[in-house]
């Protein structure tokens, strides 16, 4: 609370995170209309049909309400990149864990995987992965997962090569206590708080990057509403009717925004 107080971007970047995420848990009840029900094709924001229906953000290039889809496309966008980067940190933390406590030829082993894959620019993996797997929301988990956890493995490794070497690690191990006991219980924990501000930042990264996907047409497939697509979608008449990307963009962003500030806030805490 004392952060939120002194520092009034961290509460306007927590307040961003809450917004899309009240606007994903509620989605059916909040959306004006189906995201995927076509109303009145091309209608500018601020507009109204014959029949009453208001469209606040306009509708797309097929009639459907945009405030609609964007609202569903924060429970997609959130969903994925949550998953995604929860699954990144568990092959990356764990690898990390094992490096770090064990050291040696495992250290080296992993640590030569992981630099092989970091060599690679991240979206040229993400493109050769989902274009060989096909485009659908567990080949994006897949292709964060291997492009993003050698990132996650080398900060778990540093701090656990430093955790490694304190006296109550030490002491766990002279009781006798098993590396996976020591690994998860004693040593996991204290590396939360890096994590924990790192984790904020790759969600956000993890957000673009569906959404970078969603544009090159390699994302969620069709109908399904992501904001990333709804730019592909509108970029054919970006120049005519700018608002069919502007708002998508605009959420990409505010997301990324929020995560961000709430990240510093959480950096300047630790």
């Amino acid at each position: 609370m004392t952060i939120l107080l002194r520092r009034p971007a961290v509460l306007i970047g927590l307040a961003i995170v809450l917004f899309w995420g009240i606007c994903a848990l509620f989605a059916p009840s909040i959306a004006p209309y189906d995201p995927l029900h076509s109303i009145e094709p091309l209608s500018p924001p601020f507009s109204a049909d014959d029949d009453g229906h208001w469209f606040w953000l306009g509708t797309d290039l097929l009639g459907r309400d945009i405030l609609s889809r964007l609202i569903y496309g924060a429970r997609t966008v959130i969903l994925w990149a949550g998953f995604a980067t929860a699954t990144a940190y568990l092959v990356g933390g764990m690898a990390g864990l094992l490096a770090g406590f064990y050291r040696g030829w495992v250290d080296r082993v992993l640590s030569f995987l992981a630099n092989v894959v970091l060599s690679f620019p991240v979206l040229v993996l993400y493109i050769v992965i989902i274009t060989k797997l096909g485009a659908s929301g567990f080949n994006i988990v897949l292709a964060v997962t291997f492009a993003s956890a050698p990132g996650i493995f080398r900060i778990v490794r540093a701090l656990a090569l430093d955790l490694r070497a304190r006296d109550f690690v030490l002491a766990s191990l002279t009781q006798g206590e098993t590396a996976w006991r020591i690994m998860l219980l004693d040593m996991l924990p204290n590396t939360a708080g890096p994590l924990i501000v790192d984790a904020c930042l790759r969600l956000g990264y993890t957000a673009i990057t569906i959404g970078v996907l969603g544009f090159l047409g390699l994302g969620l497939p069709p109908p399904t509403p992501d904001w990333g697509g709804m730019v592909n979608e509108g970029r054919a008449l970006a120049f005519a009717f700018p608002y069919l990307i502007l708002f998508p963009c605009i959420a990409i962003s505010s997301l990324m925004l929020g995560l961000s500030l709430l990240a510093d806030g959480l950096r300047d805490r630790g």
